[in-house]
């Protein structure tokens, strides 16, 4: 897939930060690019740039902490009746302590529940290429959770900076990309979990002052943490690989956690109830 044109890639959180130079990166390469994202009016000077430069994108709505907002985008999406080669679910946050529109705790609804169900809805359409992948950027803080407590996902996030909740959600993250694998690897669906580095981008930007600045001040540049996610969506190399997670462009072992195969049923199976009962 090193010559992408002709392919169509959709791109979560692409309105700043990594997503941007992803989303910039895959137009210059010849793909046409569908911008989902929340704020259209951050989104615009993403989409001037890639047009400036000759490339094609467009914006499709997306709130990623609102079941009926993901619904919305990934009609939108089937709609145009076009194919859809790559889904990269790369939206994220971190330091919230609040609860999404349907009740969940914004961290893990945000950066799993709410991919979860998109990826689900564009799975048909995703399908019908031979060679479709799915990029789920998750973060090598999933190493710091040890399970998944099902209970605690309709609650607020707890500890400081509501780290913990961010660390479950990178593991659902990981464990959602294996379990895509899994059941549709036999059908041409490749799905791959990533650690793009420590970014100074947005997914920080609840987390209050001065802790942010703190937090950001030696980590690596969006255009750096962008590299695997491309890697992933795009390289030759990954293309007989399924399920693996990755870490600056190569394999490697994700948690103890991340390698349950119970585990990650019993999240596909709850977050299929999750979504099923929050309509």
């Amino acid at each position: 897939m090193s010559d992408l044109h002709g392919k169509v890639c959709l791109i979560t959180g692409a309105s700043s930060g990594i997503g941007r130079v992803t989303a910039e990166v895959l137009a210059q390469r010849g793909a046409r690019v569908l911008l989902a994202c929340r704020d259209a009016s951050k989104t615009e000077p993403v989409l001037r740039a890639i047009a400036s430069a000759g490339g094609r994108a467009d914006l499709i709505a997306l709130d990623l902490g609102d079941l009926d907002s993901v619904r919305a985008c990934a009609a939108a999406v089937l709609s145009q009746n076009e194919p859809l080669h790559v889904l990269i679910n790369n939206a994220g946050l971190a330091g919230q302590k609040r609860v999404t529109k349907q009740g969940f705790e914004q961290t893990f609804g945000v950066n799993h529940l709410g991919h979860f169900l998109l990826t689900q809805l564009l799975l048909p359409r995703l399908l019908e290429q031979p060679h479709s992948r799915v990029v789920n950027v998750s973060s090598v803080a999933h190493y710091d959770a040890r399970g998944i407590d099902f209970s605690e996902l309709r609650e607020r996030g707890k500890g400081f900076g509501a780290m913990h909740s961010y660390q479950v959600s990178k593991l659902a993250n990981v464990l959602h990309a294996k379990e895509l694998a899994r059941r549709y690897g036999a059908q041409g669906l490749h799905a791959y979990s990533l650690h793009p580095g420590v970014v100074a981008s947005d997914v920080w930007r609840q987390v209050p002052q001065p802790f942010r600045w703190l937090m950001t001040r030696t980590m690596i540049s969006n255009e750096e943490g962008a590299k695997t996610t491309l890697y992933c969506a795009t390289s030759a190399e990954v293309a007989d690989q399924n399920g693996l997670y990755y870490d600056e462009c190569r394999v490697k072992e994700p948690s103890a956690a991340a390698q349950k195969p119970e585990l990650a049923q019993e999240l596909w199976e709850q977050s299929e109830r999750f979504v099923a009962g929050a309509v």
